[in-house]
């Protein structure tokens, strides 16, 4: 009794597998889209250089460059002390002047005034820009005192760019020291 039971399965099993096998060929029948590609096993490359690539340096992501700007200083008048102003030997002079930044660099405290001929007339030879934003005007101080020696005395001073450079119109006092 055991063989035939295993006779039948065998025979359901195999029954199964053909109508399977069938269905499956069925399916893929009449379909267009199947393409059978035959095998091709690969070839041996032969010997190749291989291909350098130059390093180059990649661009870093970040603000743009600012513009270069341009210094300049332009003189509007004398605000205190016009020119060839009589003044006493030895006393302090309050000396203002209006001028402009006339450029389009805003000056900060690195810029600088010096004094470039004439007598410093006891200020500092050097001393600080007044900070301005390009085309404003302003007035500059700048305190003197007169020599104690009879005469006509000049002070001429010169603006300077952070790099030392200078720029714009020199301006001045000039004054009469009277006995």
């Amino acid at each position: 009794m055991n063989t035939i039971v295993l006779r039948r399965t065998r025979k359901i099993g195999t029954s199964l597998f053909i109508f399977f096998s069938l269905g499956l060929l069925a399916g893929c029948a009449g379909r267009n889209d199947v393409i059978l590609t035959p095998f091709l096993p690969p070839t041996p490359i032969p010997n190749l250089t291989p291909l350098t690539v130059p390093q180059t340096s990649v661009p870093v992501e970040g603000p743009s460059p600012t513009p270069a700007c341009t210094n300049d200083l332009l003189f509007i008048q004398d605000v205190t002390i016009p020119d060839n102003t009589v003044v006493a030997a030895g006393s302090l002079l309050d000396k203002q002047w209006q001028l402009q930044n006339n450029g389009t660099c805003n000056w900060d405290s690195r810029y600088r005034l010096h004094f470039i001929d004439g007598d410093p007339l006891g200020a500092p030879t050097e001393q600080a820009l007044y900070p301005a934003r390009a085309g404003t005007q302003f007035s500059l101080r700048i305190l003197f005192t007169a020599p104690s020696t009879p005469g006509t005395y000049t002070s001429e001073w010169q603006a300077y760019d952070p790099q030392g450079v200078a720029f714009g119109v020199s301006f001045f006092i000039k004054i009469v020291v009277n006995p």
